[in-house]
């Protein structure tokens, strides 16, 4: 299902930001952290909330911690980004010398000694140290599990195409993303660096595309073959949109588009949304809709309620009032729903 999305800003980080927390300011909490919070997780030895980042060929977006930060929500339901390389997490191997019964016994009397700082002073953050320290014991064996993919069938793999097998890859990290959904990863976010096509579109954009489209296509085949697309909801989109007509020199291949926030496209797949639907419509020329907008706060909300939770009760109380992803907006578009 496609439908057309409107954002209020045009540039990068003023763009990124609400699109990620509601919010265009900085230090909100983004949606992943939301649903952690809301929903909790499944499976106790990973993460609830799992980030990923692979770049294009020419990968010149930053992209900032912030935006997967917990904001002012504990920082227990935070992004943990996994890195693009074999090892995703460092530092889960003991050193040599170290037992698996002695790091154990390590971190029982580390607890025991924050508990006591806890009751002294106080701090929830405390706490949060204590749940890390035992998540990153328990990650010792999960991890390997998870990225451990010798089982995987061939057929498997080759639907991903040929970058599945290169770790970092976008293919590799959506397979990654379908074997996090089967353990319970409540909400995995993948980043893919590098459409700021300014010049050189033609190109970099077949790049860009080769770099996505199949592995994106795979993953949804291969959730909807293991049984899991019903209950997971698969989001695909940008920061904004790209202007339909060109920016500068127009030659046979180097030209580019530049950046256009009043109206773009957003895929949902899966988790009661509906298949076959295109909604929302642009004008003759692409440059504002005219038909069922979809604001960001409308998305959110739609999105919570597929995930069973109405978003105007998934608050949390900050600075002496209650703050929601959708802030004071927001509205469920019934229509997207299966």
């Amino acid at each position: 299902m496609h439908h057309q999305t409107v954002n209020t800003d045009i540039n990068h980080d003023l763009a990124i930001t609400p699109i990620q927390t509601g919010f265009q300011q900085p230090g909100r909490p983004c949606f992943g952290a939301w649903l952690s919070y809301g929903l909790g997780t499944e499976n106790e030895n990973l993460p609830g909330f799992v980030v990923m980042i692979s770049n294009g060929k020419e990968s010149d977006q930053p992209l900032y911690t912030r935006l997967w930060s917990s904001g002012f929500l504990p920082s227990e339901y935070q992004g943990v980004q996994f890195r693009g390389a074999d090892d995703p997490v460092l530092y889960l191997s003991n050193p040599p010398g170290v037992s698996a019964t002695g790091r154990r016994r390590l971190l029982d009397g580390l607890a025991r000694l924050n508990e006591r700082h806890h009751e002294a002073f106080g701090d929830p953050e405390i706490l949060t140290r204590i749940a890390q320290y035992e998540m990153a014991f328990r990650m010792q064996t999960s991890v390997p599990d998870l990225v451990d993919t010798a089982g995987e069938p061939e057929s498997v793999l080759d639907n991903y195409g040929p970058d599945v097998r290169k770790p970092g890859s976008f293919a590799r990290n959506c397979l990654l993303a379908r074997r996090m959904a089967e353990r319970g990863v409540r909400f995995i976010q993948l980043y893919h660096r590098g459409w700021d096509q300014h010049g050189n579109l033609p190109r970099r954009i077949r790049e860009q595309c080769q770099d996505t489209d199949q592995p994106s296509a795979a993953l949804i085949k291969d959730l909807k073959r293991l049984g899991l697309l019903d209950d997971t909801l698969v989001i695909w989109g940008g920061e904004f949109g790209r202007t339909v007509y060109c920016q500068g020199k127009i030659e046979p291949d180097n030209y580019g588009r530049d950046h256009h926030g009043r109206c773009y496209t957003v895929w949902l797949a899966g988790g009661g949304v509906k298949p076959g639907l295109t909604y929302g419509e642009t004008d003759d020329y692409g440059y504002n809709i005219v038909e069922d907008p979809v604001h960001i706060h409308d998305l959110n909300a739609t999105l919570l309620h597929c995930l069973g939770i109405n978003h105007e009760r998934l608050t949390y109380r900050f600075q002496g009032r209650d703050f929601r992803l959708t802030d004071i907006h927001g509205h469920v578009v019934k229509s997207l729903l299966a």
